[in-house]
């Protein structure tokens, strides 16, 4: 199949350009920077020049392309690391989410393509009461913190956008927290550098469950969406959600860091604001049961704490 790729320098974008090739498809890729297109070129796919943000442009790179199926892998997360202003922080994101979104389906749609597959988040954004885990079926919050509110918007828009697109087998895939190459929990990652100088204190209990998947396990999970998967959503984590209070110590003894303090949630609230107690006391991990049942996909990096040390 010819498959276009929006967001193909990014860090799931760049896992996912030689899955696709070595699978056999052929392979467009946008990029916003010209400079970027040798990267593309070297990853195995054909690059065009375009910005999500821009609806003229992106229409007409995926007119060009005339794919069977379009990727939308637009994010701007890189650096974020502000608890505190959660939905600034995410303002590119959620633009490209909402609007991004959008003009990718306008492209498709104008190009004739048959199945849309999106990046969505699947962690912080379920509800956060009932069990530690949750499916596809459990409703995502409906009261996040103040500061999240905006940025969960925007993931309700890409997902409807997506799966009720009636002209698409759209397919919306929640990965959760990513970590190996270009992400924050790589070894060069902001998150790992915060754990190794003790800069993450575990806020309170510790009992907000993160689910985890690696760059890798993203992209196969993506080319399995690609090639067979049925419309709707679909978490992709690994196999062991794991609680504040257990991946942070295992973190820093893997970085051969001190262990992380300890703080009340007070003084959380002050430091990290609502959004950062949230995600270390209350948020509840995802269930990859669906993903592997109806993708046929299975993490190799199974369990977070191997692949992170």
């Amino acid at each position: 199949m010819k498959v276009f790729v929006a967001g193909a320098t990014g860090a799931i974008g760049k896992r996912l350009l030689p899955q696709l090739v070595d699978a056999g498809h052929e392979v467009v890729a946008m990029t916003r920077h010209q400079d970027m297109a040798g990267t593309i070129y070297d990853l195995g796919a054909v690059p065009v020049i375009g910005d999500g943000l821009d609806r003229a442009s992106t229409v007409a790179a995926v007119v060009r392309a005339q794919p069977d199926v379009v990727v939308h892998q637009m994010t701007g997360l890189a650096g974020v690391t502000d608890y505190r202003r959660w939905d600034d922080a995410f303002a590119l994101t959620n633009r490209l989410r909402v609007e991004g979104t959008d003009n990718l389906l306008e492209g498709a749609r104008a190009a004739g393509a048959h199945r849309f597959v999106a990046q969505s988040f699947g962690n912080w954004n379920y509800e956060r009461s009932g069990g530690p885990v949750k499916t596809e079926a459990d409703p995502l919050d409906p009261e996040p913190p103040a500061t999240m509110r905006r940025t969960l918007a925007a993931i309700r828009h890409l997902e409807h956008a997506v799966v009720y697109e009636a002209s698409l087998d759209g397919i919306a895939l929640r990965y959760g927290n990513l970590h190996g190459p270009g992400t924050s929990f790589a070894s060069d990652g902001e998150m790992t550098r915060q754990v190794s100088h003790r800069r993450l204190p575990i806020i309170g209990d510790g009992a907000g469950v993160w689910s985890f998947v690696h760059v890798d396990d993203a992209a196969a999970a993506t080319v399995a969406a690609i090639e067979w998967g049925a419309p709707g959503v679909y978490n992709v984590v690994d196999d062991r959600p794991t609680a504040a209070a257990d991946w942070l110590p295992q973190l820093a003894d893997a970085l051969g860091a001190k262990p992380p303090r300890h703080i009340p949630t007070w003084l959380g609230r002050l430091a990290a604001g609502e959004a950062g107690v949230s995600l270390f006391t209350r948020i509840r991990g995802a269930s990859n049961a669906k993903a592997k049942r109806e993708l046929g996909w299975t993490p190799r990096h199974a369990l977070w704490h191997g692949a992170l040390a």
